[in-house]
């Protein structure tokens, strides 16, 4: 079963008021992200605002990165929902698109036991043929994943990673010890990706590598390379973008950063505020000082 690695960034979700989305601006986003050497796209992550989203609005968007992307890179498309129906829907729905992957999110209203939380994602897995990635975030989520179900799932064959966005890096190690090589572990950036691939992880999924592209895989090749000095600078750089990341709301602060980039991918959808003033004046000095590291 194939596994994911290297920088896969969130993109973010560009939609008129009127609902529609900017499949062209999307599109432009993908074809920069893959010319910039990213290793894979996912749509429809916590960056892409997914649960703001119409189901139609979901499949436009799914099918604009995998037509942009055109097998250059595989796109990990995020199914979230707080029915296990729907999940499985969008999952084929996805895989029908041409995603090579699935980044299995779990919405829920009503707190869940340990065996609800393991039979969702082990629907999700059982419905396709592509592999899945798990994503944990209990920052946003109201049920979170244990290291008991994670070991579980790490036992079916196509969940061949997880995302965990805890900020706890502790969590990671235990992760890996708990399954034993049969599930890989992706950083989110919040856990400071360097560290995470230090660690043994083999890459990483955020939001900001839109934003930085370039960075973030020359970041990334530096710890292929085992480069730990120079990658533990280069990333004490990189973090100061994590920090307007925290400032700031999530898609406001990466589709602000790309407004100023030139890309016309709009505000975050209502009721979330977009980027104010003074954030924006925040993240352009940021940006500027990230525009004087060499790539090279």
């Amino acid at each position: 079963m194939h596994s994911f690695k290297g920088v896969i960034p969130y993109l973010v979700s560009p939609v008129n008021d009127d609902g529609t989305v900017r499949a062209e601006v999307l599109a432009t986003l993908c074809e920069d992200l893959i010319g910039a050497g990213v290793h894979g796209l996912t749509p429809l992550g916590s960056t892409g605002e997914f649960a703001y989203l119409s189901y139609t609005q979901k499949v436009t968007v799914v099918a604009a990165t995998v037509k942009a992307a055109a097998r250059r890179v595989p796109v990990i498309a995020g199914v979230a929902a707080t029915t296990t129906a729907d999940a499985v829907r969008q999952a084929k729905e996805w895989v029908g698109l041409g995603c090579d992957g699935i980044l299995a999110i779990l919405e829920a209203f009503f707190p869940l036991q340990d065996e609800n939380i393991y039979s969702y994602f082990r629907a999700i897995a059982e419905a396709v043929q592509v592999p899945i990635v798990l994503y944990t975030n209990p920052s946003f989520q109201r049920s979170d994943l244990s290291i008991g179900v994670i070991q579980r799932l790490s036992q079916i064959d196509n969940i061949v990673a997880i995302k965990d966005a805890s900020s706890n890096t502790g969590r990671l190690l235990s992760i890996m010890n708990a399954c034993g090589g049969k599930m890989d572990v992706l950083s989110a950036s919040a856990h400071i990706p360097a560290c995470v691939m230090l660690a043994g992880g083999k890459g990483w999924m955020a939001g900001p590598a839109c934003v930085i592209p370039r960075l973030s895989v020359k970041l990334y090749n530096l710890c292929l390379d085992r480069k730990w000095d120079a990658a533990m600078e280069l990333q004490r750089h990189l973090w100061r973008l994590n920090q307007a990341f925290a400032r700031y709301n999530l898609a406001a602060c990466i589709k602000g950063g790309l407004t100023l980039q030139g890309y016309n991918v709009g505000d975050p959808l209502p009721p979330q505020p977009p980027l104010a003033e003074e954030g924006r004046k925040d993240l352009k000095q940021i940006l500027a000082t990230m525009d004087q590291i060499n790539c090279d």
